[in-house]
């Protein structure tokens, strides 16, 4: 069964996109042409240093001009531009079942699933490798990293057929995030953040080398807290409720 909301990216969305590009901080890239600096030196793209010449360098390497004014030989070394793996991980747990009161029908799944459209856009307007992992109380689902418009159709397979349930599962049910995502990759983490074990993966995937960021998708109520009434508000992964006036409440929620 597939949620009603389309994944397909408008024309003038898909416009500006090319305008975007995905950045990672600590890129090391692995084999190929893309558009991240990888820490590997080497006859690249992007200027990076002079350094003395080596037996074994390459005559072409050398620069001329800094030899006629210095008598002595130095080879420019640039940058390699590597692909990167990105991957982006939805938090699918029952909360993202939220929705605005003023927009019923897109709930926070909806618009995390068209936030991951997106990213997987740009990574693949760069040339990058891409996959998708959701987390749900039953399963992790995921798409493992590829390239091209083929992996493009695969992920937004997943994205549709993704449905919001239970709660965030157990460490031990998150071995297949750790077999997947490697040292150096970009991982793109969309959710509200709310669940403590989300942010508990998150923390350690980012002390084992994985680039981390995360994406904190709030529904307008969630944000603002605009009650000011009597309310009764309950949690839809634990059922647990809370009777309490908004007004008086307000301002330690936020």
């Amino acid at each position: 069964m597939s949620r009603n909301v389309p994944i397909a990216i408008p024309a003038d969305v898909r416009s500006r996109l090319k305008a975007l590009r995905l950045l990672p901080r600590r890129a090391r890239g692995a084999h190929g042409i893309g558009q991240h600096a990888s820490r590997s030196r080497g006859a690249g793209l992007e200027f990076a240093q002079y350094r003395a010449y080596e037996p074994g360098d390459e005559l072409r390497q050398i620069d001329w001009k800094l030899y006629a004014r210095s008598d002595r030989f130095f080879v420019r070394e640039s940058e390699r531009e590597s692909p990167i793996t990105t991957w982006v991980l939805i938090d699918a747990t029952a909360s993202a079942r939220q929705s605005d009161r003023a927009r019923p029908d897109w709930s926070r799944l909806d618009y995390l699933c068209a936030t991951a459209a997106c990213l997987v856009e740009l990574a693949l307007q760069q040339s990058d490798r891409f996959g998708v992992i959701a987390i749900s109380g039953e399963s992790v689902q995921l798409v493992p990293a590829g390239h091209g418009p083929r992996q493009r159709d695969r992920v937004h397979l997943l994205l549709r057929q993704l449905r919001a349930s239970g709660t965030w599962p157990p460490v031990t049910s998150l071995a297949p995030v750790w077999e997947r995502v490697q040292a150096g990759d970009l991982l793109v983490a969309l959710g509200d953040g709310f669940d403590e074990g989300s942010i508990v993966l998150l923390e350690r995937l980012a002390a084992a080398r994985r680039e981390v960021l995360h994406l904190q998708v709030l529904t307008a109520e969630e944000r603002d807290f605009p009650f000011t009434d009597g309310h009764r508000f309950r949690d839809p992964e634990t059922g647990e409720e809370l009777l309490g006036d908004g007004r008086a409440i307000r301002a330690e929620y936020l």
